[in-house]
């Protein structure tokens, strides 16, 4: 039996591709600068989550993509795998750059967000890379719960406490829904839902919450949840 033998023209085996780490907390260099430079807010930062890769310049020295963990879940379709999950999603990285573990040098650029679009008199200040959003009264909540008018129709507000992810607040929203089976048995006046937020829009399915038939009692619970998270 004879075996081929290798020339030189032969192109050399390619080595395998390095296999990039999944997922982490936000990198400590990368965190005191947005907080200590920048002037972000602590606790927004260090609830950040960053990937990583090995790049040219040092063995010590990396690229880094900063992200929202609630953002992304909010898009059901993106899985963060490794760094290269977001080459198709540059919308969802808040910060990318390098760092050198060595030197402690720290480069990065924002990447801006677009802001979600809501129809309102008046906005409040966000904390530090939050999207501006109108925080309603309870009595405002009130009104446009009352303000639903035929079986099935909806209002919607943005929450900072909830089981939902993403939206301006961070935590999906509440939906409030005038019963299209009521006054059938067992039926109340209003459902009301916790529900994901993308584009700045309930999608997905709901998670029911409970019913009731005081508009005051949606009004007080959903006012629970719905503020801006402190700064």
């Amino acid at each position: 039996m004879f075996w081929k033998k290798k020339t030189a023209t032969e192109e050399p085996s390619k080595p395998k591709a390095e296999k990039l780490p999944g997922p982490r907390s936000i990198e400590e260099l990368v965190g005191r600068q947005l907080v200590m430079n920048l002037k972000k807010d602590p606790d927004w930062v260090w609830q950040l989550r960053s990937v990583v890769r090995r790049t040219s310049g040092g063995a010590h020295r990396f690229d880094f993509r900063v992200f929202d963990a609630a953002q992304v879940a909010a898009k059901k379709r993106v899985k963060v795998k490794d760094y290269t999950s977001f080459d198709n999603y540059p919308e969802l990285i808040l910060y990318q750059g390098w760092f050198d573990k060595v030197s402690m040098e720290v480069h990065f650029e924002e990447k801006k967000q677009m802001a979600v679009p809501v129809t309102v008199a008046s906005t409040v200040a966000a904390p530090s890379g939050v999207i501006p959003v109108q925080i309603f009264t309870e009595k405002e909540i009130w009104q446009r719960i009352t303000g639903l008018s035929e079986p099935g129709s909806t209002v919607f507000f943005y929450l900072a406490g909830s089981p939902a992810s993403g939206g301006p607040l961070g935590r999906g929203a509440a939906v409030v829904e005038l019963n299209p089976n009521y006054p059938g048995k067992k039926q109340k006046r209003y459902n009301l839902y916790a529900s994901d937020v993308d584009g700045g829009q309930p999608v997905g399915k709901r998670q029911k919450w409970f019913q009731s038939d005081s508009s005051k009692e949606m009004a007080k619970f959903v006012k629970e949840r719905h503020y801006q998270p402190s700064t």
